[in-house]
């Protein structure tokens, strides 16, 4: 049985932020996201845990997984992800849920 690679996009921002990542962090983050693409999980992808650079993704918008917010963790409260951080994505996501209506 084939799986089928699911596309890979972009909210513009995010890209952005994603691009001023140092380049181990954006090739380990991108080997994560080639393994969700293909329906995986990878070792490495944690929901909010783990390591100082972040990408956050959604997979259940339509056939892509869209990227929606990629930062380094700068934290003063230790593991916590910083509110503002949590509140970006979820307006991210809001408005890629209204665009995919």
């Amino acid at each position: 049985m084939t799986r089928k690679t699911r596309p890979i996009s972009w909210i513009r921002p995010a890209l952005k932020e994603f691009q001023t990542f140092p380049e181990e962090a954006r090739s380990i983050c991108l080997a994560a996201l080639t393994i969700a693409a293909e329906g995986g999980k990878a070792e490495i992808a944690l929901p909010f845990k783990g390591d100082a650079f972040r990408v956050v993704y959604a997979v259940q918008l339509a056939e892509e997984i869209w990227v929606v917010h990629a930062f380094q963790k700068k934290s003063t409260q230790g593991i916590k992800t910083p509110k503002r951080e949590i509140d970006l994505v979820k307006d991210r996501l809001k408005g890629l849920k209204e665009m995919s209506r």
